[in-house]
C-alpha cells in the first residue's frame, strides 16, 4: 500500500486494532477487532465512530456574496441550492450533459459560504469539474487541514452531548458551527447508516483526542468500512461508483426525491442544469429502468454483478444486482439493483442466477430496515 494516503486517524485506527486496507486511494480500517457482525449491530443498538476524512471537504464562496454562490452551483446541480437556509443542508448531485451523475454530495449553507462534503474516489474530479465550470467570481478551496469524523446510532446524541452540549437542540439535516473549548467543531446532524447521529469536522491534529475521549465512553465503539457498507446497504443508501454511476441518472437511480419542485418542469428555477433535457423529461414520463430493492428468498447473499431475469428459464438478462450482502438487523441476505421499470412494482418476484442456479428474488421497497433520524 505504497502510494495511498493516510488519514489524520491512521496511528489511532492501528493503536485499536484496526485491519487497514485500500480504498479510495487511502490505508482504512475494514474492521476492528470487534468484527463486522458486532460492528453493525453496535451501531444500530449503540453508538459507533467512524473515519471518514477520506473523504473531501470543499468551501465555495464567491466575491459577489452567498446568494452568487448558490446560483452559481445550481448551474451543476439540478437541486435548490438558494433555497437552502442558513445553517442547514441537503443532498446534492453533480450531473453531466447525458444525465448522468458525475458524484453525489453534501451541501451546506454556514451563512456566508457553501460547505461541501463530497465522495472520496470522486474528489479530484469534483474540485477539477468545479472550477473548470463555475464563474470567475466563485472560489473553489479544498479543506485539506480537518478530519471528518462520523457518529452514528441511538446514543450518539448522548455520548457527543457530553463533549457538546448543544448538539441535542440540532434537528436531522442542521449544520451547525459549534466553538468547542476555543476551537470550532463544523457539525452536521446527518450521516450514512439510516441511523440518527453527527458529521464532525474539527482540526486534523485534534482528530485523534476526540476519537479516544469519544471511544472511552461506554456507548461508543470504532466501527469499519465492512460495517459501514451493511449499514448503508440496510438504509437503501446509493454507494457511488456501484449504485449510480455517470451513465444512471437522478430518475433511474431512484433519488428522484433529490430534485425539488422548484427546479422542476414548471418550477421558477426550472433546468439549467447539465443533463436537464433528459433528467427533466424522465421525471415527467419515468424511466426505462430502476433501481430496486431486492429481497433474494433464501439464505444466499447475493453481491454486485449477479445477473438478473424475469423468469427462471429466460434466456435474457433484464438486469443486475449493484450492491447486496446479508443484513445483520433484518436477518436475512438484501440487495439493491437495477430492473426495468415494468419489473419495479414492490412484490414482483423475479430471478437471480448464482453460481449456475435460478434463484427466486423479490423487489422490496426501501429502506429495508426504517431510518431513525431525529427531524
Amino acid at each position: 500500500m505504497t502510494d495511498l494516503s493516510r488519514t489524520a486517524l491512521y496511528d489511532f485506527h492501528v493503536a485499536n486494532g484496526g485491519k487497514m486496507v485500500p480504498f479510495a486511494g487511502y490505508e482504512m480500517p475494514v474492521q476492528y477487532p470487534l468484527g463486522v457482525m458486532k460492528e453493525h449491530q453496535h451501531t444500530r443498538t449503540a453508538a459507533g465512530l467512524f473515519d471518514v476524512s477520506h473523504m473531501g471537504q470543499v468551501a465555495l464562496t464567491s466575491s459577489e456574496g452567498l446568494e452568487a454562490a448558490m446560483l452559481a452551483l445550481e448551474t451543476i446541480v439540478p437541486v435548490s441550492v438558494a433555497g437552502l437556509k442558513a445553517e442547514r443542508q441537503r443532498y446534492g448531485i453533480f450531473t453531466n450533459d447525458a444525465g448522468g451523475i458525475l458524484d453525489d454530495l453534501m451541501i451546506a449553507n454556514t451563512g456566508d459560504h457553501l460547505f461541501l462534503v463530497v465522495n472520496a474516489a470522486c474528489k479530484a474530479q469534483d474540485i477539477a469539474h468545479m472550477k473548470a465550470t463555475l464563474p470567475d467570481h466563485v472560489t473553489v478551496r479544498e479543506i485539506t487541514d480537518r478530519a471528518l469524523l462520523a457518529l452514528q446510532g441511538p446514543e450518539a446524541e448522548t455520548a457527543l452531548a457530553r463533549i457538546v452540549p448543544h448538539v441535542t437542540d440540532m434537528r436531522f439535516m442542521d449544520s451547525h458551527r459549534v466553538n468547542v473549548d476555543g476551537v470550532e467543531w463544523w457539525i452536521s446532524r446527518s450521516g450514512y447508516t439510516g441511523e440518527d447521529g453527527f458529521e464532525i469536522s474539527i482540526p486534523a491534529e485534534i482528530a485523534a483526542d476526540v476519537a479516544a475521549q469519544l471511544v472511552a465512553m461506554d456507548e461508543v465503539a470504532l466501527i469499519g468500512l465492512g460495517a459501514r457498507d451493511s449499514l448503508r446497504l440496510e438504509a437503501g443508501l446509493c454507494l457511488y461508483g456501484h449504485d449510480i454511476n455517470a451513465e444512471t441518472s437522478p430518475v433511474e437511480g431512484n433519488i428522484a426525491w433529490a430534485i425539488q419542485g422548484i427546479r422542476r418542469t414548471g418550477g421558477a428555477r426550472a433546468g439549467g442544469f447539465p443533463g436537464a433535457e433528459r433528467i427533466l423529461a424522465e421525471l415527467e414520463n419515468g424511466a426505462d429502468k430502476l433501481r430496486v430493492g431486492l429481497l433474494p428468498q433464501g439464505r444466499a447473499p447475493m453481491r454486485e454483478g449477479t445477473p438478473l431475469f424475469a423468469t427462471s428459464d429466460s434466456t435474457d438478462q433484464i438486469g443486475a444486482i449493484t450492491s447486496g450482502g446479508f443484513g445483520p438487523t433484518v436477518g436475512a441476505p438484501i440487495a439493491m439493483g437495477y430492473v426495468p421499470s415494468d419489473y419495479s412494482t414492490d412484490g414482483t418476484e423475479i430471478f437471480a442466477e448464482l453460481r449456475g442456479k435460478r434463484l427466486p428474488v423479490t423487489v422490496a421497497p426501501m429502506p429495508f430496515r426504517p431510518s431513525t433520524y431525529k427531524r
